[in-house]
């Protein structure tokens, strides 16, 4: 049997690879994370919202119940160990588009599953100096984002002084797998977790997967007057990261998929801001990333269907803010107790893709 140096390796420090990462930390396990800074990474450009009602019919999120307040306690207690706060807490606001809408929106908050998420207050938001709000609005609580930039560079940096990160270019050929390790440059681990994002449809052991990635941009603006603490989403999102800087998005394509914003998308983004904002505001900045969506709208996670030490942590899509915790927890907790992983993300549901 051969002599293990790590428990594990980890390719990939996005949000999925830093979650997963911190969660074996906890359990005492030696890991080793690389990092290629010099590649794109959706994390990096993602706003960062966690949002427990979307969509146009006031749908409730998959798994809130769960997800969020297991998010909440992961960043809360990742923001004080890295002495950073990463977590911000942020009513949304959904200004009504007709009377329809607002009869029709304030029907479904008498749903229990929704109420909870909904704030009771009678003197609520008031963004109307800003906003075109001319119906009122709803106000979504349980809700905020989080800073991805600052959270990925305080790991990072973590992870580097702890002798838990190198940063390299990971080709697959480096990587041979054995019956009871894996060697990569001559370092043996005991497993292999791949936490690569839209990169992972160039990985050999996965790239059979239905992965369907999308691109978003989003704007930094600047507003000429100050604006309150509360995310707007209508449509599109505002995000407010001071009082005078906020990030607008996101749109959704699917050709090209690259990393560069195009003039098309802020265009996109532009005529459906200039039809909710109220004020003058000026384009700071325009940056576009490429989600790891999956068909199916869930994760991609679990054990390679031949590699019993070839796993997968991938396919957070547009919610993976509050999904990489709660699920980077379950696969550690797979891993390491045995237990099972929710059928709806475990990619045995697509072994059959695999054997044809």
């Amino acid at each position: 049997m051969a002599t293990i140096d790590y428990d594990y390796l980890i390719v990939g420090q996005g949000l999925a690879g830093t979650s997963l990462a911190w969660h074996l930390k906890e359990l005492g396990k030696k890991i080793l994370i690389v990092g290629d800074s010099s590649l794109p990474s959706s994390s990096k450009v993602a706003a960062g919202i966690f949002n427990p009602l979307t969509g146009k019919k006031l749908v409730k999120t998959w798994l809130a119940d769960d997800l969020f307040p297991y998010a909440n306690a992961f960043y809360t207690n990742i923001g004080g160990e890295l002495d950073c706060e990463v977590l911000h807490s942020a009513s949304i606001y959904r200004p009504f588009r007709s009377i329809e809408e607002q009869n029709t929106y304030l029907a479904q908050t008498a749903d229990p599953g929704i109420s909870p998420y909904i704030s009771q207050a009678t003197n609520g938001a008031d963004l109307t100096d800003y906003i075109h709000a001319e119906f009122g609005g709803l106000e979504v609580i349980r809700s905020g984002w989080v800073d991805l930039p600052l959270l990925l560079t305080k790991a990072r940096d973590y992870f580097i002084r702890n002798g838990q990160y190198t940063e390299a270019h990971f080709d697959l050929e480096d990587l041979h797998i054995e019956n009871d390790s894996v060697t990569w440059k001559n370092i043996t681990f005991g497993k292999v977790v791949f936490c690569q994002g839209f990169m992972a449809l160039q990985n050999d052991f996965f790239n059979w997967l239905p992965f369907a990635p999308v691109k978003g941009q989003i704007l930094e603006i600047a507003t000429e007057s100050a604006v309150k603490p509360y995310i707007v989403n209508q449509g599109i999102f505002i995000l407010p990261v001071s009082e005078h800087t906020c990030r607008v998005g996101a749109t959704y394509s699917w050709d090209p998929l690259d990393w560069e914003p195009t003039q098309q998308a802020t265009e996109e983004l532009e005529s459906k801001l200039k039809a909710l904002i109220r004020i003058p505001y000026s384009i700071c900045s325009a940056t576009a990333g490429i989600r790891p969506s999956v068909k199916d709208r869930r994760p991609l996670i679990g054990v390679h269907p031949e590699h019993s030490n070839v796993i997968l942590f991938n396919g957070l899509g547009t919610k993976g803010v509050t999904l990489a915790p709660f699920f980077a927890n379950q696969l550690v907790q797979h891993l390491e107790n045995g237990k099972e992983l929710n059928p709806l993300v475990n990619i045995k549901r697509y072994f059959s893709l695999y054997f044809r």
